[in-house]
């Protein structure tokens, strides 16, 4: 029987915010998360991402979503993830190497991401849970920044309480 493998996620969360912020000026701007699509693939410029987005986008068992600002189609980061029937599973999460390091130009992309899978584990009665494999590093910094508990090893868990308050955060009504 073979083994599954999957990535050990090394995201960082640069700071939780409403929306996304321009380090620059502080100014917030809304975004929007849709579904990643083959005709984007002009969009994933080499050299821009780590990650083959084009295969995660043709694997029909995940979904890869792309968040953007309102009104502009740069992608500002992406993120993969699996209905596994009781909770969403997150495959990879990448921010735009503009959005990386000492001279991002957007704080807040991760988090958005992440309580976006957050929000669509609630709305498919799955309570906001959410799984992932992390980077042994970067445990720590998981369970402070996103409230996210060891399940076992490096697997990962954001249960309901720490999902909502992701989603309250980024999710205003």
């Amino acid at each position: 029987m073979k083994k599954a493998k999957y990535a050990l996620l090394d995201f960082e969360i640069d700071k939780l915010t409403n929306s996304i912020e321009n380090v620059a000026s502080g100014d917030s701007f809304d975004t929007e998360i849709s579904l990643l699509t083959v005709s984007d693939q002009k969009l994933l410029r080499k050299g821009v991402w780590l990650f083959d987005w084009r295969k995660e986008v043709k694997d029909t068992a995940k979904a890869v979503y792309k968040l953007t600002i309102s009104g502009n189609q740069n992608i500002q980061g992406i993120i993969s993830i699996e209905d596994r029937n009781d909770h969403i599973f997150m495959h990879l999460i990448e921010s735009a190497k503009f959005n990386k390091g000492k001279t991002k130009v957007y704080v807040g992309v991760p988090g958005n991401l992440v309580a976006f899978a957050c929000k669509l584990s609630k709305d498919k009665g799955y309570d906001g849970i959410v799984s992932f494999f992390a980077k042994t590093k970067l445990i720590e910094h998981y369970k402070e920044s996103l409230g996210a508990k060891v399940l076992y090893a490096n697997q990962m868990l954001i249960d309901e309480v720490n999902a909502e308050k992701l989603i309250t955060k980024y999710f205003k009504k």
